[in-house]
């Protein structure tokens, strides 16, 4: 994806979706919109992340997967 092309909005929106549910299970502590269009905040153990839109849905998913098999 090039740098003018917008990141496509249903991927924002899922990863938006995944924030939520990780950070009202206590899983991550913060979330938002990164200074890129095509990155997103993840405050994860105190520190934050900036990921690129796919890598934060993989890295959401797999932390809220791992919280529910304990």
């Amino acid at each position: 994806m090039n740098s003018t092309q917008a990141p496509p909005k249903h991927l924002r929106d899922e990863v938006q979706k995944l924030a939520e549910e990780a950070f009202h299970s206590k899983l991550i502590s913060g979330y938002g919109d990164g200074p890129d269009a095509e990155e997103y905040q993840i405050v994860y153990q105190g520190k934050p992340r900036h990921l690129p839109l796919e890598q934060a849905r993989l890295f959401l998913t797999n932390l809220l997967y791992r919280s529910r098999i304990h």
